[in-house]
């Protein structure tokens, strides 16, 4: 009974956005972590059948049950071992497992398929069919790559080198682990590798992160002894990750409307030793950006509430029109958050990221937000990243479980522009921003040559003078 009361929990905070599944799962305090998370994840997984499964048996008005409660319930009743607790709640599934059945059935003769797998949505058949490798951030804060290469080697890992593309992280197993790729202070070891129990993780040295999610802090770049937001800060790893770049010193603000989360992300900067943040339990939206503390704030990550539909153990339940819906109203909010960064009187660089894979939230948000703030640019980040913003949006970073082996996300950075040229070659629709590509790349400012709509301009001038010297001379041989 234990187990579905704290899988049910868990899911209800999943969907809350409170957290990732497997740090909820860790944080649950749960006897059997293993047993808790795989019921959860396929829990997820199976969300929208078991949603239709429930409604169609109007299960919750005959047993008073709430929905996260039911799905574990009915997941274990039809796809798991059974229903592995006794008394009431067994009692129960077993009077309505002829109906849950009966349902169940009906759903596959519906959509002509013969097994369990074939009714998960197809996005969640593609994720389950590319493993995700353990990504793990190295806290510069606290110590260095070199030092934690040496200390898992003499437990008995082998280190693989640093790898030269992605495809060398699919072919990690055992105790292999490599330096990843793109961003140096990531260690990738095999999916099945877990750290929550081990030394260098309980004692802030190793951040569990997904490569995707380290992204923001990284292309952000702001500087040391910079004045920083975290707009939508909890639970903290990107907080952690910025305070790394900025080595403990300026100031970074963060901002969490959750008081809970908030309390959990005080405890992890603790352990990650970070020191120059300044935690408010405080809606971003309702900030000052005319404020004096916040007079000197040139950067700003803004990673807003999002569908989440880009994480692996996470699926889209609910129907079509629900989603709609839903999803309208989260980017709405992501619009209001972005403009409202953009209002700083000295922003230089804000990142936009989410973990969707929606372009609704994504692109469409960015493509808004330009139109409606004319100072800023799209900058085009990681030229070499595999995976761009879709069309004419190429500036912009997406990332996926099969182009680079992650979590789904999206990444955009806006940078207040400099010069009235850039201004008018970037006024334009967003269907013109590929014109921006000019912009300064990786976060790295660059001597670019004049635009040649200004050589254009200047050119008739020239030819113009030259025509009335002319005429002044030919006058002079006349008179």
């Amino acid at each position: 009974m234990a187990l579905y009361l704290k899988a049910a929990e868990v899911l209800d905070k999943v969907e809350q956005k409170k957290g990732a599944v497997k740090t909820l799962v860790y944080d649950s305090g749960f006897e059997n972590i293993k047993q808790l998370y795989a019921l959860v994840c396929e829990t997820q997984k199976y969300s929208s059948v078991l949603q239709q499964i429930i409604e169609s048996t109007r299960l919750l008005k005959e047993t008073k049950l709430r929905l996260s409660l039911a799905k574990v319930l009915v997941y274990d009743l039809l796809f798991g071992r059974g229903v592995k607790c006794g008394g009431s709640w067994k009692a129960m599934m077993v009077k309505h497992r002829s109906r849950l059945q009966a349902a169940l059935a009906r759903i596959k003769v519906k959509q002509k398929v013969s097994r369990n797998e074939d009714l998960l949505p197809p996005g969640v058949q593609d994720k389950n069919a590319h493993s995700i490798p353990r990504y793990v951030r190295v806290n510069t804060l606290k110590t260095t790559v070199e030092d934690v290469i040496d200390y898992l080697k003499r437990e008995g890992y082998s280190y693989q080198g640093t790898a030269r593309r992605i495809e060398d992280l699919r072919h990690l197993s055992g105790k292999m682990f490599m330096g990843d790729v793109h961003l140096r202070d990531l260690l990738v070891f095999s999916a099945k590798m877990d750290f929550h129990s081990h030394y260098l993780y309980k004692a802030g040295h190793l951040i569990l992160q997904d490569k995707a999610s380290c992204l923001p802090a990284y292309l952000l770049d702001p500087p040391v002894g910079g004045h920083v937001i975290d707009a939508c800060a909890a639970p903290g790893n990107k907080t952690s990750h910025l305070a790394a770049v900025m080595k403990n010193k300026g100031k970074l603000f963060a901002f969490d409307l959750d008081a809970k989360r908030l309390s959990t992300m005080s405890t992890l900067l603790l352990r990650a030793g970070v020191t120059c943040h300044q935690l408010a339990n405080q809606d971003f939206l309702k900030v000052d950006p005319l404020a004096p503390e916040y007079k000197d704030v040139k950067h700003i990550l803004l990673d807003p509430s999002c569908s989440g539909s880009g994480m692996v153990c996470l699926s889209d339940g609910g129907s079509e029109e629900q989603d709609g819906e839903r999803l309208q109203a989260l980017a709405a909010f992501q619009l209001h958050c972005l403009n409202h960064a953009l209002r700083f009187p000295q922003l230089q660089r804000v990142v936009y990221s989410t973990c969707s894979i929606h372009s609704q939230e994504n692109e469409e948000v960015v493509s808004a937000c330009l139109e409606k703030n004319p100072g800023f640019r799209l900058v085009r980040l990681f030229p070499e990243w595999p995976e761009r913003g879709h069309g004419p949006l190429t500036q912009c970073l997406r990332a996926s479980t099969t182009e680079t082996l992650t979590h789904g996300f999206f990444v955009a950075m806006l940078e207040r522009q400099t010069t009235p040229s850039d201004g008018e070659s970037l006024n334009i629709a967003p269907s013109a921003m590929d014109l921006a590509t000019s912009a300064p790349t990786g976060g790295e400012e660059q001597q670019t040559q004049r635009p040649s709509s200004e050589i254009s301009v200047e050119q008739p001038n020239f030819t113009t003078k030259k025509k009335r010297r002319n005429r002044k001379k030919h006058k002079k041989q006349e008179s």
